[in-house]
């Protein structure tokens, strides 16, 4: 498995994102694990908001029952995002932030998170009760780094003004099909729709300022409107992926984790399967190197045109 640098840690550039382990029993969580271990992916992901913290707790109970797999593991989760039975809301407050990583912790059964992100950006924010949480939380040793998640440059400046701790992470969309970090960049001055600056620039903000880039949805087009590999919107892109798979002796979805970790940002790719095989077979994509002419094939079978 390729490494990745996140601050000052080498970590594995495949996660396993547990948003979906809530159906899963808690040995199908074991197996799921165990697999995820053989290939080389000890990162995984969490959220307080995954079925209100039912996935937290189920994979705290494998982790109570397994002793020695805390230390062979990265550990991450998000918070801020606070869901109800009729409303949704965001909540950067200093006691929200302490009180729901204490629940994280207690639900996870550890002592201490390797990672925690700000989920999706509270537009109430207050910079200075965010780093008083943090301080706190760091000085307990309750969580050992710090990132962000769906942040732009702005709003992570914001956050800077008041903290101590470095934003190591910040986690985006980025996929073959969800390639807005990059066409404004690539269409800079056009007068197309692909020129619009929608993020501030945040791919290169993050790889000026260090800030490790973890992709969600690697396989999923739109906003959770379903996956791009083998469906037949997408003829001209599957083709392509399907001949580079066959080149490279792997599947499709190795293609696909290939082509984000091409990028030299050295980002992560966040897997929500849950499907062993799957698993696997992502994980192959991080020991391919697509070349430049391929990473830019890609690109243009998705739909993408070059000025």
């Amino acid at each position: 498995m390729k490494n990745v640098t996140i601050g000052s840690n080498q970590v594995p550039a495949v996660v396993q994102g547990c948003m979906r382990i809530k159906d899963l029993s808690e040995d199908q969580i074991e197996r799921l694990i165990e697999a995820d271990l053989e290939n080389g992916i000890t990162f995984f992901d969490h959220a307080d908001c995954y079925t209100n913290g039912l996935c937290e707790e189920k994979f705290g109970k494998v982790l109570a029952k397994h002793k020695d797999l805390r230390d062979k593991i990265t550990l991450q989760t998000k918070c801020g995002i606070v869901h109800g039975p009729e409303y949704t809301y965001y909540d950067f407050s200093k006691d929200h932030l302490l009180e729901t990583v204490n629940a994280s912790l207690k639900r996870l059964q550890t002592d201490h998170l390797d990672y925690l992100l700000l989920h999706r950006p509270d537009a109430l924010v207050e910079p200075e009760e965010v780093a008083e949480a943090f301080d706190r939380l760091h000085q307990e040793g309750k969580v050992l780094h710090f990132g962000v998640s769906n942040q732009n440059p702005a709003q992570i400046e914001l956050l800077k003004k008041a903290m101590k701790q470095p934003f190591e992470v910040n986690q985006l969309q980025f996929s073959i099909m969800a390639t807005g970090m990059v066409d404004q960049g690539i269409n800079v001055n056009m007068t197309v729709d692909a020129s619009s600056d929608r993020d501030g620039s945040i791919l290169d903000y993050c790889r000026l300022h260090g800030i490790t880039v973890q992709a969600w949805s690697p396989f999923q087009y739109g906003f959770f409107e379903g996956v791009f590999l083998d469906n037949p919107k997408f003829p001209k892109l599957n083709k392509k992926v399907n001949e580079l798979a066959a080149k490279y002796e792997v599947t499709n979805n190795a293609i696909a984790v290939a082509w984000i970790l091409r990028h030299p940002a050295e980002m992560q790719v966040i897997l929500g399967t849950t499907n062993l095989t799957r698993v696997a077979e992502s994980a192959k994509g991080a020991d391919i190197t697509l070349t430049r002419q391929e990473w830019y094939e890609v690109y243009l079978a998705a739909g993408n045109k070059l000025p």
